[in-house]
């Protein structure tokens, strides 16, 4: 098939980051392994005992890798047969390196069972994309893509999609994505304590632990924003229209279900709705609002709105503080059950609103082209 920017290639390279971060984490306590030949390059001894969710987790944590390896080469213009292969060797030395690098960390386990489950959930993932792609399932894609998106869209749909994983992080405003000031702050302290430098971090602390609550009118304005800046740079993407119309509703109810599956995964099932403060639902809805106001907004007007709309966010969320909920919410993600995923969706929740800002950056800058009309209904 004819080459095609695809959103498919940047999810496998971040997909494939998040392995080696689950692989390695907790990046501590590195020890040479001596008695092992070639320093425990490729020795993967059989592992004695192992549960079905070790079985169900090796197999099925490697398919997406599979799948949106096959899919970003069919769709760059490889032929599929090749695509297959390489997506194939591609998962299974990921998998030998990350077992053989865990030889290094005496809390991991290397495997030559978990490499075997690795190889066959690439495979599994690669055989599914194959049968996808056979069944005319990447062109069926490829013909709605065109039917709502734009051309080069490919930037705009991945942060589309990585959206909801940031918000999966706790954030300290509902939809309050970039608070990352603060924890690089914390980072740089920890690194400088017992130094000439200390010093410097001083005031840091200090203004961290003197931040006051945002007001309500903070906070709703905060939510509002927090749920514009996706509808602005969805915007910039999606063809103007009813299309249009339906990505506000459909991000306000997936920022919704989004930040209540991450409060009851913190907090339990019966916490769910504890983030509903009383600014957060006037919030999404004064959002919503505004985003359908905005509906008839050129593509390049909507990212010059956007990056004003972003700086906006982000410099409310630094303002917001650490209160002592979000604070044991953060110590659940990062000392216990979400060790493995935490990673991804952190740095996601961190960064994606500087990464909206470069690509709406990028979108005002960039030449208007004529875009062709969309094809049938």
């Amino acid at each position: 098939m004819a080459p095609h920017r695809s959103s498919a290639g940047p999810l496998a390279w971040l997909y494939a980051a998040l392995i080696v971060y689950a692989s390695l984490s907790p990046f501590t306590g590195w020890k040479q392994p001596i008695a092992l030949p070639l320093a425990g390059l490729g020795h993967l001894p059989w592992q004695r005992y192992w549960t079905a969710f070790d079985v169900v987790s090796n197999l099925l944590g490697y398919m997406p890798l599979g799948a949106l390896a096959v899919g970003a080469l069919v769709r760059s213009g490889r032929r599929v047969s090749i695509a297959f292969v390489v997506a194939l060797l591609a998962g299974a030395l990921l998998s030998f390196l990350m077992e053989s690098l865990q030889n290094w960390l005496p809390q991991r386990v290397p495997s030559v069972l978990d490499w075997m489950l690795n190889a066959a959930g690439t495979l599994a993932g690669a055989l599914v994309a194959v049968a996808v792609h056979a069944l005319g399932g990447i062109e069926r894609w490829q013909t709605l893509r065109d039917r709502w998106f734009v051309a080069r869209s490919a930037g705009g749909l991945l942060l589309l999609l990585l959206w909801p994983i940031g918000l999966l992080f706790p954030t300290p405003v509902p939809l309050g994505l970039g608070q990352v000031l603060v924890r690089l702050q914390e980072l740089a302290a920890e690194a400088l304590a017992g130094t000439p430098w200390s010093a410097w971090t001083e005031d840091w602390v200090d203004a961290s632990v003197a931040m006051t609550p945002l007001s309500r009118g903070s906070e709703l304005l905060a939510i509002l924003l927090g749920l514009l800046a996706p509808c602005l740079v969805a915007y910039t993407i999606v063809r103007p229209g009813w299309r249009r119309a339906v990505t506000v509703p459909g991000a306000a109810a997936l920022g919704f279900a989004t930040t209540t599956l991450s409060t009851a995964l913190n907090f339990g099932p019966q916490h769910a709705l504890a983030w509903l403060t009383p600014p957060a639902l006037p919030g999404l809805l004064a959002g919503a609002i505004a985003g359908l106001l905005l509906l008839r907004m050129p593509r390049r007007g909507a990212a010059g709105l956007g990056l004003v709309v972003v700086t906006a966010l982000v410099a409310l969320v630094a303002q917001a503080p650490t209160d002592p909920y979000f604070a044991e919410s953060l110590q659940g993600w990062e000392q216990g059950r979400f060790i493995r995923f935490h990673g991804l969706a952190q740095w996601v929740g961190w960064l994606w609103p500087y990464a909206a800002l470069v690509y709406l950056l990028a979108r005002v800058a960039a030449r208007d082209s004529v875009e062709p009309a969309a094809p049938g209904p």
